[in-house]
């Protein structure tokens, strides 16, 4: 059974100045399907799934899990955040139990180049911070992922290894509230 970090379910929703992070909805089911069916989005994890399967296996409200929200804009989904334990068998971790906290994230095409995925991820982390003082958090992808690469740094995460895994070299890194950048208010928070 997966451990998730999130606060109790449903999680209360976070705001930014331009996105809601929310609990997923019944609404939200085309986008979560579009998501895990784009050739884009599944470049560096896996692949695509085929959108007949998605059709039959996404469940009427998907994502209801205490880890995720779903990002919003105007109401519509755009990606989404989870925030998970990584796996013990997994290789990668910053702590002799295992089991840290391990951020990741999927957005529609359309959305990225706008720094929706910044803006979410931080607001997630902040959230995270508050309610788990100290804890880090791991993220991980593949060295190929330009654009991952470029998120990682830019929302403080630092390289602490790298390896083979899923047939790919993979980057993994660690974030702790002290390392990200402050926000241009200076309180390296997002709004609420």
């Amino acid at each position: 059974m997966t451990e998730h970090v999130a606060d109790a379910w449903p999680p209360a929703p976070i705001r930014t100045e331009r996105l809601l992070l929310r609990p997923s909805e019944a609404r939200d089911r085309a986008a979560f399907i579009e998501l895990f069916a784009s050739p884009e989005v599944g470049a560096y994890v896996g692949g695509a799934r085929p959108r007949a399967e998605l059709e039959r296996a996404v469940p009427e409200v998907p994502g209801r899990r205490p880890s995720l929200f779903v990002v919003a804009v105007d109401g519509a989904m755009i990606g989404m955040i989870t925030l998970d334990r990584r796996a013990a068998e997994r290789p990668g971790h910053v702590r002799p139990e295992a089991g840290e906290a391990e951020l990741g994230y999927m957005f529609l095409p359309e959305a990225w180049g706008h720094g929706y995925a910044g803006e979410a991820c931080t607001a997630a982390l902040d959230r995270f911070a508050d309610a788990h003082p100290g804890e880090p958090v791991v993220l991980c992808t593949q060295t190929a992922n330009d654009r991952a690469l470029r998120l990682a740094a830019k929302l403080g995460f630092t390289e602490v290894e790298r390896f083979d895994e899923y047939g790919a070299e993979q980057w993994f890194g660690v974030w702790h509230r002290a390392h990200r950048p402050a926000a241009p208010d200076g309180t390296g928070r997002a709004t609420r």
